[in-house]
């Protein structure tokens, strides 16, 4: 399995990956598994590509079996949630730091293939968008919705994030998670 930034011609099949997970198009017994709540256009995945180099993929004879998505709040905030975040930021303090969108970017959605959850590509492809990440912010943000305890497990459990807060919006409840860029999660 190869580790790799995301490439323009890597569209597709980051789409097959997400459809397959996205809360929209998932089948209802493997919601408990774990889920992506964020759609995304081919558009919206080509800026992130190009624009914040913010996709980072694990591909197996060409097929994508997981991605980290991260980027700035200014890429986010066509989001309302991302949105609702960004103006909350002032509020949070970590690492001795008031958040803002110059030290802290959004992490997330991430997604692993069924068939390779709990082989350890989940902590390899975090520490992978760390490495580009951790150069240009010192502090990851991210949300799990409540419902989803695999997310919530894989990211305080398997990842170590901590949880600053937690927040309600659109009728849904979230934690949200703080990290130091500065560390990694395999030694």
């Amino acid at each position: 399995m190869t580790l790799k930034l995301a490439q323009v011609e890597d569209i597709e099949n980051i789409l097959k990956l997400h459809y397959k997970y996205q809360i929209d198009s998932i089948s209802e017994e493997d919601k408990k598994d774990g889920f992506v709540t964020t759609a995304f256009t081919k558009e919206q995945l080509r800026d992130i590509i190009t624009q914040e180099k913010g996709v980072f993929i694990a591909v197996e004879n060409d097929k994508v079996l997981g991605y980290v998505m991260s980027a700035s709040w200014q890429y986010w905030s066509k989001w309302p949630i991302f949105a609702y975040m960004i103006k909350d930021l002032p509020n949070l303090k970590y690492l001795g730091e008031t958040l803002n969108t110059n030290n802290s970017y959004q992490y997330g959605p991430v997604c692993i293939d069924k068939s390779v959850r709990g082989s350890g590509l989940l902590e390899q492809l975090f520490d992978f968008a760390l490495e580009f990440m951790s150069k240009r912010y010192k502090i990851l943000v991210t949300f799990v919705n409540k419902t989803n305890s695999r997310s919530f497990q894989a990211h305080k459990r398997k990842l170590g994030l901590e949880i600053i807060q937690e927040f309600t919006f659109n009728g849904n409840e979230y934690y949200e998670f703080v990290y130091d860029t500065s560390k990694r999660v395999l030694k």
